[in-house]
């Protein structure tokens, strides 16, 4: 009886050897991951691990331009044609034949009313800006990192660095990019970054009289764009190029690019 209790006594040390063991492992991995995570995400820094996205829905924008206007002022953007970080076209679908998309001054002044509108289907309006893309080509394409993923997810140009290649522009599937006329480098889109790391909303998403425009974070519950997404068959721009844009669109239809 004792040699059975002392083999019955080994069994037991020997399994809690065993299962120290694989704790201290899987402590040592843990700890191994969050290593790795705190360097990937600044430090453990907690505003780094924010990820953010706009939602549009497209059946509550009504070409109004103050969203194109607001950016224009907020971020100094040149108020010459053909320069916008943010803009809005306007489809046109006509019972026969192709649709037809104009952009007057990116919609800042509004649509001009259409005359003899009885061979039109229907109409509508899609706000376009740079889509922060999680896998964005104006980044790989960057001799100098110029232009840059911040660490919550939001694609930057540093003026910098940029020397007016235009490789960035020449890249990017959405034409939401431009060489500024006066500084001589890319500009684009931020999400409005100098607000929205203070707590506050883009500016085209603040004066959206219709809140066609919403915005936050992905990873948050309680996120405005949480909801949206919920609420609302989501498609994105170009999917078949696999950039994962964060800019979501309701209503988009298969014409709108």
């Amino acid at each position: 009886m004792k040699k059975e209790n002392k083999k019955h006594l080994g069994r037991r040390q020997f399994l809690k050897k065993c299962a120290k063991a694989v704790c201290t492992g899987l402590l040592l991995s843990f700890v191994e991951f969050k290593n790795v995570w705190a360097k990937q995400v600044g430090n453990g820094d907690k505003s780094a691990e924010r990820k953010y996205a706009m939602g549009i829905d497209i059946h509550k924008c009504i070409g109004c331009g103050r969203c194109a206007d607001a950016c224009k002022k907020e971020n100094k953007v040149p108020r010459e044609p053909h320069y916008f970080r943010t803009w809005i076209e306007r489809y046109i679908v006509p019972i026969k034949g192709e649709p037809v998309v104009d952009s007057p001054n990116g919609g800042i002044d509004g649509f001009p009313e259409l005359k003899g509108d009885k061979g039109i289907l229907k109409m509508f309006f899609v706000p376009k800006l740079c889509n922060h893309c999680a896998h964005p080509p104006c980044v790989q394409v960057c001799p100098v990192g110029a232009t840059f993923t911040s660490r919550d997810g939001v694609v930057l140009v540093d003026p910098k660095y940029c020397v007016g290649c235009r490789y960035c522009i020449q890249a990017c599937p959405y034409g939401a990019r431009y060489m500024h006329p006066e500084k001589h480098v890319a500009d684009k889109c931020t999400f409005c970054y100098h607000r929205i790391t203070k707590g506050l909303l883009p500016a085209c998403v603040e004066v959206c009289p219709t809140k066609a425009r919403i915005f936050g974070e992905v990873d948050n519950p309680t996120s405005p764009i949480r909801r949206f997404a919920r609420l609302h068959t989501i498609t994105v721009l170009k999917p078949s190029l696999n950039t994962e844009p964060m800019v979501l669109y309701a209503g988009a239809e298969g014409m709108v690019r």
